[in-house]
């Protein structure tokens, strides 16, 4: 698919800027991390999954090129480890690098956790094919590239979307609890896997609205859900997506120092928890 807007730079402009990986790009949290990424002065690579995203992705990428950056659109299915080497292949057709990459894509389903018939084999492998495998074989595909662009300079980065739910083993689903518990456990071996030069971090939200269950829910269970996180939690609010992008981007961007980290942001809900 060709880029939304023609860029405005020239060519050997858009190859000296960092580059960012997103996957999950057209909506939500991902959506949001282009968005901050670009406006940082970041080229970002738009990673969308199927048929009904190719509109939002084309309007994310026309928001990136405003703010601009350049933009490769590059749709991708995480589960597919030959889809996630394209992408890599892809950026690297076009950038000539990756200094960062942002894991978001991640599915859901909405199953109460006492409900243990409702939850089988079947949607538990769903779940962790797209949260747990998909985000290993993305950051595989994107290592090399990265471990090229810290050669130069200095370090590069992985951050990985978990959720509060995988501290507190609560969320949408059991499946879904324990595969960002899965998560946060691979942010911890692949920092130590990919030393010195790549630094790997997860950020853990609460619910945020707009993100993955704000497209999952129908418009009365969402406002449900809103109010009693809400209520729940110590500030007395829910988050946004821009918030987790903002930092994305500082923890790629502004922390050499920082790797092997699970940072909660969930307005204190984890205080309320015991």
């Amino acid at each position: 698919m060709p880029d939304a807007m023609p860029d405005t730079r020239t060519f050997a402009d858009s190859r000296s800027a960092p580059v960012c990986v997103v996957t999950g790009a057209a909506t939500g949290i991902g959506a949001a991390c282009a968005r901050e990424f670009a406006r940082r002065g970041w080229n970002v690579v738009i990673c969308w999954f199927g048929d009904t995203q190719a509109t939002e992705a084309n309007a994310v990428a026309n928001e990136c090129t405003g703010a601009g950056a350049s933009v490769l659109l590059q749709p991708l299915d995480v589960r597919s480890d030959d889809s996630c080497r394209e992408a890599a292949r892809a950026t690297l057709q076009r950038f000539s690098r990756i200094d960062a990459l942002v894991n978001c894509a991640g599915t859901t389903r909405f199953i109460p956790h006492a409900d243990l018939d409702a939850l089988d084999a079947e949607e538990f492998h769903r779940t962790y094919d797209v949260n747990v495998v998909g985000m290993h074989q993305m950051t595989r595909a994107c290592a090399d590239a990265l471990h090229a662009s810290a050669a130069d300079s200095g370090s590069s980065a992985v951050v990985n979307i978990s959720s509060i739910g995988s501290v507190l083993g609560r969320g949408s689903s059991v499946a879904y609890a324990a595969s960002k518990g899965a998560v946060n456990t691979m942010t911890l071996a692949m920092a130590r896997a990919l030393a010195p030069h790549i630094r790997v971090n997860a950020i853990a939200p609460g619910f945020v609205e707009g993100g993955l269950p704000s497209r999952v829910l129908g418009e009365a269970d969402h406002a449900r859900v809103v109010a009693m996180q809400t209520e729940s939690s110590v500030l007395k609010r829910v988050s946004q997506p821009e918030e987790v992008a903002a930092l994305a981007w500082f923890v790629a961007a502004r922390m050499p120092g920082m790797t092997g980290e699970v940072i909660k942001m969930d307005n204190g809900l984890h205080l309320n928890a015991g």
